[in-house]
């Protein structure tokens, strides 16, 4: 087992420092030992686990549900359905972003074809509708 160090950690796995460091403060990745002369060292594990973060962030886990995952992996009598559980929760929320998200989009679009990108700003109607809008 190779003896890394943080920078060499976080250039193999692609992050950068402050994330190692954020990553152990919000307890995703394990604080690892320190040498004598109080240098972090971490082993070949702790790439893994932070390419697993971070592809997990990638497809929308937030840092707890993360730490849920990675819980599953070493509490005993978890299994795979409990993972597939919590995957499920994400399409769930996945789908509920893509809806609002669709409707955020209908509403721009209807804003932008009432301005005819032509005049002075007092009469730009997005701003006008946006101004509605707060007020209303």
């Amino acid at each position: 087992m190779e003896r890394l160090t943080t920078s060499k950690v976080a250039k193999q796995a692609g992050v950068n420092l402050e994330t190692i460091r954020y990553y152990e403060n919000e307890g995703v990745l394990p604080k690892p030992p320190r040498t004598n002369s109080g240098y972090r060292i971490f082993s070949d594990d702790s790439i893994k686990q932070l390419r697993f973060i971070k592809h997990a962030q990638e497809l929308g886990f937030s840092l707890k549900e993360i730490k849920e995952l990675l819980s599953l992996r070493i509490k005993p009598g978890s299994s795979c359905a409990d993972v597939r559980r919590k995957a499920e929760t994400k399409i769930v929320d996945v789908d509920e972003n893509i809806e609002r998200l669709q409707a955020i989009r209908a509403a721009l679009v209807q804003l932008t074809n009432t301005c005819s990108g032509r005049g002075p700003i007092n009469t730009c109607t997005i701003l006008q509708a946006l101004n509605d809008r707060v007020t209303s």
